[in-house]
């Protein structure tokens, strides 16, 4: 059974909003009942996208509705780690303060932020000895 093309373009257009940072088409959308999790294909929540693109009120907004901030996408990879990869830090903010486990998925946030020697990010992540090992590239540069 297949989607009604109607019901696919939704879908697609909740995903552009969440990468966009439109929290006035999506955030209505979730408080009408659009599953806060929804995924795309890839298994990328609306979260996801919304971290990626460094949308970080938006990230809040959607937390607080209910999103997973500990939901992986379809390749093990956290939300958290990839505002990490992408270098925002008032997003990763946000993440922490939601509760997301920056030692989950591969790599981990806190790895990522070792690997692009993003330091002030390990402090935010709660970086200890032995998180990152000896399979982490070394940081970029150096």
């Amino acid at each position: 059974m297949s989607l009604p093309p109607a019901t696919i373009e939704f879908a697609h257009r909740m995903f552009d909003a969440a990468r966009n940072g439109d929290s006035a088409v999506l955030v209505p959308a979730v408080k009408a009942g659009l599953p806060p999790n929804l995924t795309n294909p890839e298994g990328n929540t609306l979260l996801m996208l919304a971290a990626y693109a460094g949308h970080h009120a938006l990230a809040k907004e959607l937390i607080s509705l209910g999103a997973d901030p500990n939901r992986m996408n379809d390749r093990g990879q956290s939300i958290v780690a990839g505002a990490v990869f992408k270098g925002y830090g008032d997003t990763v903010k946000v993440l922490v303060e939601a509760g997301a486990d920056p030692r989950a998925g591969k790599p981990t946030a806190i790895e990522a932020a070792y690997m692009f020697g993003r330091k002030d990010l390990m402090f935010v992540l709660g970086a200890r000895d032995g998180d990152v090992g000896g399979d982490v590239p070394r940081p970029v540069g150096r």
